[in-house]
């Protein structure tokens, strides 16, 4: 079936209307109308060749929210007209031992992700959500159980908040628990809120004095500005958890003073090059631990849509057009984005 989308032909092209073909149901898919698509970071280095191994055309996007369109013969869990999600993953192979462990995120064949990834249907690799419709097996499918009026929000947590979300759970973040959230951006803003939404002690680190109350609102008890050295001197041995989301090369050893013994800093976030090698002694004294998590399991990204419908937590978003896409890279690059952007595609 033919679908009207965006897609980037080159690294130094900007994304443009085309049209993709998308792949005749078969027995066990399920046709999703895209009513929204949030707008990831990685979209962005993934057009521009960032990261390298870009597949073109590209049509990014994996933080899809829509409804469902129709079912194969052999579909079980999903009807015409209900509410949907798909998010990184598409496809694993379903027999190694993460994938049987419901981390198909780490599945030793590699994951089939929702866009760039290689895919027998044309054009020879996946193309995401910044579409009007996709077909994805029912195994990858996430039920969305929000309110009508919160899809728009709902759609960054099949990035954003599984992202934050698995490690949380992983490193048992909760009642008793000190956690930090360095860089408050897309994936940030998600860790406090879902952190706080845990029982957890949340401090938020920021470089901008200006956003302290805006990450207070967001449900952090702290905010330590992260250039002050006297707070970060105050701040030394007072975390559990570090969940660091910042996406650009940084030095980490401010960051790992403020672990207490045994603490653990997790990074989430893909630089574009790799971070300053850390003081080795700085881990030894105290035992602590760098770490890293990527996005999250089909089972754990339905618990984690779960928790925020019992427990309202969505994304704050800038919905934008279709045709606003590449302003909204613009902005984004300058993290002038409170906090992320969500294609209403009805617009393309």
């Amino acid at each position: 079936m033919n679908v009207k989308a965006y897609a980037a032909h080159a690294a130094d092209q900007p994304l443009g209307p085309f049209v993709i073909e998308r792949r005749e149901p078969g027995p066990k898919d399920v046709v999703i109308a895209i009513a929204f698509c949030g707008v990831c970071h990685s979209d962005l280095h993934t057009v521009r060749g960032e990261w390298g191994g870009t597949l073109f055309p590209c049509v990014p996007g994996h933080e899809i929210v829509g409804t469902v369109s129709a079912v194969g013969s052999a579909v079980t869990r999903f009807a015409a007209g209900d509410t949907v999600g798909v998010g990184c993953i598409v496809d694993s192979c379903r027999t190694c031992a993460a994938c049987g462990d419901g981390l198909e995120q780490f599945c030793a064949s590699g994951m089939t992700g929702t866009y760039n990834s290689p895919s027998p249907d044309a054009p020879g690799h996946t193309l995401g959500g910044y579409a009007q419709t996709i077909v994805v097996d029912e195994a990858y499918v996430l039920s969305i159980r929000h309110k009508p009026e919160q899809l728009a929000a709902v759609a960054p947590l099949l990035c954003a908040g599984i992202t934050t979300w698995s490690p949380l759970r992983h490193w048992q973040a909760g009642p008793g628990k000190r956690v930090g959230v360095v860089g408050i951006g897309g994936l940030g803003h998600m860790g406090i809120k879902l952190a706080r939404a845990l029982g957890a002690e949340v401090t938020g680190f920021t470089t901008n004095p200006a956003k302290r109350q805006a990450i207070l609102d967001l449900g952090a008890h702290h905010v330590v500005v992260s250039t002050d050295k006297a707070a970060m001197k105050a701040a030394r041995e007072s975390l559990d958890l570090i969940i660091n989301t910042v996406s650009h090369s940084h030095d980490l050893d401010p960051f790992l003073l403020t672990l207490t013994r045994d603490g653990t800093m997790v990074m989430v976030g893909g630089p574009e090059k790799p971070h300053p090698m850390p003081t080795l002694f700085h881990l030894l004294t105290r035992r602590r631990s760098i770490a890293g998590s990527l996005i999250g399991g089909i089972a754990e990204t339905q618990e984690m849509l779960d928790f925020c419908a019992e427990n309202g937590v969505v994304s704050d978003i800038e919905l934008i057009r279709m045709d606003e896409i590449e302003a909204a890279y613009a902005r984004m690059v300058k993290s002038d984005v409170r906090y992320r952007f969500v294609i209403d595609t009805k617009t393309i």
